[in-house]
């Protein structure tokens, strides 16, 4: 007898629910590899292809932009125009396929390349599926890929929204996401009213812009979907869950008098938490990975559309192809091979689970109605009260994790760790983006450049900047531009001499250290007495160089300078290695810091050592923090960097002690 066949459903003919999309989040180096990448990803059973575009494309600018040295290709796929957009999807049906672009300042662009690349396979847009995320308010607080200010860019998310409802109906015109404020520090009373508030925002723009009309509005709220995070407490983020789908119910009938059930679904799809993954024993990743991924689809009331998991090396640097192969087949391992698509929801009737729900629902709602005095997200963003809350959430969880107050295994409990052989192959269990990649794609941006008509991009961007200044649908006049061969860079261009650009608050000020004791004690008294000895306070710069908004690592370190005694010079993210330099000089610093997470940071650091050797500075030492592989890191003190921290190295005070440290020593040798 076979004891492991495996038993047969109890009611043969019950019907399985559908699995959520699968998909990997993934695109680096060029269209043309990122294309070979997703058909063989589709080829191993993704269902649903997830884009991830490099931060030039993301915060709009061509491949040859001086903020794009050492950028292009790094975290994600370079787009120029129609013709790498062509690459990206050459031998995928884009009719049949349904397509996430993770992109935001310019999701009309990408979505009108799109359309253009679809449209030239014989597609029907009335067919397309897919998601572009389109949240603008969320880059404001976190990932920093914003361009224009806040009004006209919910302007253009109000045309996104209103296009596609007409043109292109299957798809989601805008995925609000919390994920990324999680990552930035928000708990989940904020996660959830944060983005809540950000929706809010969005509808009440698109009811009041008139481009759908009253009776069609409500079918319209039936497109907006989420983005979320789930972090490792997996009870208490599947509660969050389910607060989502209660509280989205809630403000839909009661805010909009939307009586249709269906439009007023919850529709979610995640990527679990990167920011809990750990440099230290890495291996551990994949067992918070599928408990994190639990927590979107153990319950069905609340169950995600589509997942994409993070990989277990992300701590490292970016992943191989047979690192995504694993999260995908932990995907359909829990899809296929378990029992859960055959049962309702298993938490009905819970009484924990309908407490934590109420109480999480409960603390969002006040904060949403705080935001709502203010006047809404889009006057949060502006006043820094989002911003600092995050920032401060952040620093609580930093400190708690230093402390010990919130377990990490491997990093503050069980450290003792024997090598692991997963990262010991020679290529160090990540994937490296060749450096040649920026050159190359610089070469077919500009042969791209020669080919087209110019007579045709010069009309096309006239009509471009006709249609922002009479505030007309953004879309088609981009459609239009996309086709006669406009670049990203000057798409934007072309917008930000309408609208302006836009520089967010950074949260620094309001935020306070949570640290006490004597770690901060002996730290405030070590400063104290470098100050003596160098005759004026310590003064160092934060720098973000390049493209890289995650700025959660920078704010940390200046709100711990801030709070051990230290002066603190930091203006936010998106800065040349010019503008630092300039900065070091005018301001006159000790020691500059540079926060540098997009894998740009050979390129970008060592160009900041040699541009302050040139002005005269090379004694001012520079440090580097990032997702750093240790051969980096040998190659960049060779360089000149005095120290490079990575995300093992948490310990806040320790780390401003080493920077005391490094000051002292330069000047002594200066």
């Amino acid at each position: 007898m076979n004891t492991t066949a495996r038993e047969p459903l109890e009611n043969a003919s019950a019907q399985k629910d559908k699995p959520w999309l699968f998909r990997t989040y993934s695109g680096h180096s060029s269209a043309e590899a990122s294309n070979e990448l997703y058909k063989t990803n589709l080829g191993k059973g993704q269902t649903g292809l997830s884009v991830a575009f490099d931060l030039p494309t993301q915060t709009g600018y061509d491949s040859d932009h001086v903020l794009a040295r050492g950028e292009v290709g790094k975290v994600g796929v370079p787009i120029c125009h129609l013709g790498d957009m062509r690459t990206l999807f050459n031998e995928i049906p884009l009719e049949k396929m349904n397509t996430s672009m993770t992109i935001n300042a310019t999701s009309a662009w990408l979505l009108a390349l799109y359309i253009a690349v679809a449209e030239e396979q014989g597609a029907d847009r009335m067919a397309l599926q897919g998601t572009v995320q389109n949240d603008i308010i969320k880059e404001y607080l976190s990932r920093g890929t914003y361009i224009f200010p806040p009004s006209p860019s919910m302007k253009l998310i109000t045309d996104v929204v209103s296009f596609t409802y007409k043109e292109m109906p299957k798809w989601n015109p805008t995925n609000v996401c919390s994920y990324h404020l999680q990552e930035a520090g928000a708990t989940p009373t904020q996660e959830l009213s944060f983005a809540l508030a950000t929706a809010i925002a969005v509808l009440d723009a698109v009811r009041d812009s008139g481009q759908i009309s009253p009776a069609d509005f409500p079918a319209a709220t039936g497109r907006i979907s989420f983005f979320v995070n789930a972090g490792i407490r997996f009870i208490t983020e599947m509660c969050k869950m389910r607060a989502f789908v209660d509280l989205w119910d809630e403000i839909l009938l009661e805010r909009y008098g939307v009586e249709n059930e269906k439009f007023r679904r919850f529709r979610y799809g995640v990527q679990v938490n990167s920011l809990g993954l750990t440099e230290q024993q890495p291996e551990n990743n994949v067992y918070r990975i599928l408990l994190e991924m639990l927590a979107v689809v153990l319950s069905k009331k609340a169950r995600a559309r589509a997942v994409q998991l993070p990989a277990w090396n992300e701590a490292l640097g970016l992943p191989r192809p047979w690192d995504q192969q694993w999260s995908l087949r932990l995907q359909q391992i829990v899809a296929f091979e378990t029992d859960l698509l055959e049962y309702g929801d298993i938490f009905e009737g819970s009484v924990e689970i309908d407490r934590k729900v109420e109480e999480l629902k409960q603390a969002a709602r006040e904060e949403l109605s705080r935001i709502e005095k203010m006047g809404g997200a889009v006057a949060a963003v502006e006043s820094g009260y989002l911003k600092e809350a995050l920032v401060q959430s952040n620093t609580n969880r930093v400190q708690s994790v230093i402390s010990g107050d919130i377990p990490v295994v491997g990093v503050n409990r069980f450290t003792e760790s024997t090598p692991s052989p997963l990262t010991q192959a020679g290529d160090g269990g990540i994937m490296t983006v060749d450096p040649a990649v920026e050159a190359e794609q610089i070469e077919r941006l500009r042969a791209w450049r020669a080919a087209r008509n110019q007579d045709e991009v010069t009309a096309a961007l006239e009509a471009l900047k006709t249609a922002a200044t009479n505030g007309e649908n953004i879309m088609p006049a981009s459609i239009a531009a996309a086709k006669a061969g406009v670049t990203t860079g000057e798409w934007s261009e072309a917008l930000r001499s309408i609208y302006g650009e836009y520089r967010a608050p950074t949260g620094v000020s309001g935020s306070v250290s949570n640290v006490s004791g004597g770690a901060i004690d002996a730290v405030r008294g070590k400063v104290s007495e470098a100050a003596t000895s160098l005759g004026r306070p310590i003064k160092i710069l934060v720098g973000k160089p390049g493209l890289d908004g995650h700025s959660n690592g920078a704010e940390q370190i200046a709100v711990a300078a801030r709070d051990s005694g230290m002066e603190v010079v930091y203006e936010g993210i998106r800065l040349t290695p010019e503008q630092i330099v300039n900065a070091a000089l005018e301001e006159s610093v000790h020691l500059v810091g540079l926060s540098i997470l997009s894998g740009s940071h050979n390129s970008l650091a060592s160009e900041v050592v040699e541009k302050l050797k040139a002005a005269g500075l090379s004694d001012i030492p520079v440090v580097v923090g990032g997702i750093i592989p240790p051969e980096d890191a040998e190659k960049l003190k060779a360089a000149g960097v005095a120290a490079v921290y990575t995300p093992k190295d948490f310990d806040m005070m320790g780390i401003m002690s080493d920077m005391v440290d490094i000051v002292l020593r330069h000047d002594a040798a200066a």
